[in-house]
């Protein structure tokens, strides 16, 4: 297990060091887990761009001073604010696509212990009309977290948001709102829930380390800068 640690201020350079965490995990033979906070964006997933009113959504996005990205998963438009935690474990496969239900379980399951050890009340599950929803989810008084899973030749890579403030409840909310109206999706701008308003820390920083002892608890993982993999070039 390799820990990955730090966040890149630009959005392009910041999704490359996510980017090459399938390759080390190729190249290396060991899990790399990446916890942080992205920079301020809206990440639209595949069926999004195939919308008629996608266009119209990045407008909204950019207007309201997020940076507008296609992800490679599919799912709906997921917003980070600066203070939303983002994570990412790549890990090897020997050559099969088999585990996809285990990986997604046990990663739900390690995030759920994660919050649940930060005082968060937190279960399985979301609520109606959520953003980006899906049944690999994390609720508390409202969505609090999706997770996600792309599977490469030799690597699966399994990431997912969490919201932690309450403050950024209403913040995704007002960016959200009309990016899926645009969208021709169902939203709830209250089905938004938050760490802080489950019960957690109201501290990105707090959620980050948590998560991270959560997907890696081996006693001193190597550490890796994620400085050092913006330009990493791997299989």
């Amino acid at each position: 297990m390799c820990l990955v640690r730090g966040s890149i201020g630009e959005v392009a350079r910041d999704r490359a060091v996510t980017d090459a965490l399938a390759g080390l995990a190729s190249e290396t033979g060991e899990s790399v887990i990446r916890t942080w906070t992205p920079p301020r964006q809206v990440a639209f997933g595949r069926r999004d761009t195939t919308a008629d009113g996608y266009t119209h959504a990045r407008q909204i996005a950019v207007k309201r001073g997020y940076d507008p990205v296609e992800r490679a998963v599919g799912g709906s438009a997921v917003a980070y604010t600066g203070c939303t935690v983002a994570f990412a474990h790549a890990i090897p496969l020997d050559g099969g696509r088999g585990g996809i239900d285990s990986r997604y379980r046990e990663a739900t399951d390690s995030l759920l212990d994660a919050l649940d050890d930060l005082g968060a009340t937190v279960s399985h599950g979301e609520p109606d009309r959520s953003f980006c929803p899906g049944e690999h989810s994390v609720q508390g008084g409202g969505k609090i977290a999706g997770i996600a899973q792309r599977i490469r030749k030799r690597s699966a890579l399994v990431g997912g948001c969490v919201i932690v403030r309450a403050s950024d409840t209403s913040a995704i909310a007002d960016v959200l709102d009309p990016i899926y109206a645009a969208l021709d999706l169902p939203f709830d701008p209250n089905s938004v829930g938050s760490v802080s308003t489950a019960g957690g820390p109201d501290d990105p920083e707090a959620v980050t380390r948590a998560i991270e002892a959560a997907f890696a608890p081996t006693p001193d993982p190597p550490v890796i800068a994620a400085t050092e993999l913006t330009d990493y070039d791997g299989p």
